[in-house]
């Protein structure tokens, strides 16, 4: 069975093609600007159901859709995707030498019922950057539509001294808890 996956994400086709969950695309367009005052996962949840709610409406009731958004939170702060090469060098300084949280929040549903939501939170140690490397990195274009403006799976994997969570939750879609998720619903459609 197809799902329907409200992303532009080339990373997130990669994670299901590794599940090997079938998929067309339809793209969720919405305003992903936070509200001012917004708390991180407040944010999360809002874009998220916005995400679904605009797929839902794009597509027949009859189909299972899976939507997500990933944000970088340092100091209760949401960190996007960097606007231009200076706010992303801002963001990697930022970074630099400390922990972060990467936060993805998925949602499965079938018409406009959300069937399953879930947050996962994952812990991201950076070493100490060098300037030198912080401006070689950004001119890379790498991170420029990245959250926290850096793609771990690419170039800045050398920044990373450590994660305590989903590598491929960072990258954008939680693999293990998609997998179950999704195996769960089918079960449940089965029975």
């Amino acid at each position: 069975m197809k799902i329907v996956l409200g992303s532009a994400s080339p990373r997130r086709r990669e994670i299901l093609d590794a599940l090997g969950i079938l998929y067309d695309v339809v793209i969720a367009d919405v305003d992903e600007a936070s509200e001012f005052g917004e708390m991180p996962l407040r944010y999360l949840d809002r874009v998220s159901t916005a995400k679904f709610t605009a797929v839902a409406n794009k597509v027949d009731p009859q189909r299972y859709i899976l939507v997500a958004d990933t944000i970088v939170i340092v100091d209760s702060d949401i960190l996007g995707k960097p606007k231009d090469d200076v706010e992303g060098a801002s963001m990697l300084q930022r970074l630099s030498g400390r922990t972060h949280e990467v936060s993805t929040r998925f949602l499965f549903g079938l018409g406009a019922a959300v069937l399953h939501a879930e947050t996962v939170r994952t812990e991201v140690h950076f070493r100490a950057l060098e300037a030198a490397e912080v401006s070689a990195y950004v001119r890379t274009g790498e991170g420029c539509d990245k959250a926290g403006g850096y793609a771990i799976q690419g170039r800045a994997a050398a920044f990373v001294d450590w994660i305590r969570g989903s590598y491929s939750g960072v990258v954008g879609l939680p693999a293990a808890e998609v997998s179950v998720a999704w195996q769960r619903l089918m079960r449940d459609a089965t029975n």
